[in-house]
């Protein structure tokens, strides 16, 4: 756990198959394979409610429906509980699907768990990285340290989606 090492992680790239994970979403379960045949935004965060994630969450409601047209899901995953997310969108009127993952299982997987630093501290959490993965299930595009403001925007743009 030096040098900013990130655990569990696979080595991702762009062009690997994206690993399948089990989530809740209103009170259903799913699974990404459930979403084979279209294109799936995933998106790594740290915290339901905090000042980024609120931003980052914002955005990507306010531009659900272009992402929605173009047949495109999306899918936010924390280490946050499902009554958390349940809050969560709620308050936020979130329209896409919130993956608890409590363990860290599912960004262990996809190599976003690992050292972060803030305020000169160290500690152990999930970074924000966000994945685009085709109808096929391989990964298309990773964005590594995703700065929440504008974010959704550029990963319309990255998909060519300019309405």
């Amino acid at each position: 756990m030096t040098n900013g090492e990130i655990l569990g992680s696979d080595g991702l790239k762009e062009g690997n198959r994206a690993p399948d994970f089990s989530f809740n979403s209103m009170n259903q379960k799913m699974k990404l394979s459930d979403f084979r045949k279209r294109k799936v935004v995933i998106y790594f965060y740290p915290r339901d409610f905090t000042t980024g994630c609120t931003t980052e969450a914002s955005e990507f409601t306010i531009d659900y429906d272009r992402f929605k047209r173009a047949g495109i899901e999306i899918i936010g995953v924390s280490p946050d509980t499902d009554d958390s997310h349940k809050k969560f969108k709620q308050k936020m009127n979130i329209p896409y699907h919130l993956a608890s993952d409590t363990n860290n299982t599912i960004s262990k997987k996809y190599g976003t768990y690992g050292l972060k630093k803030f305020m000169g501290k160290e500690y152990m959490g999930v970074n924000r990285t966000t994945f685009i993965v085709d109808e096929n299930g391989t990964i298309v595009r990773i964005f590594n340290k995703v700065k929440p403001q504008g974010h959704s925007n550029q990963v319309l743009e990255a998909l060519g989606i300019t309405n």
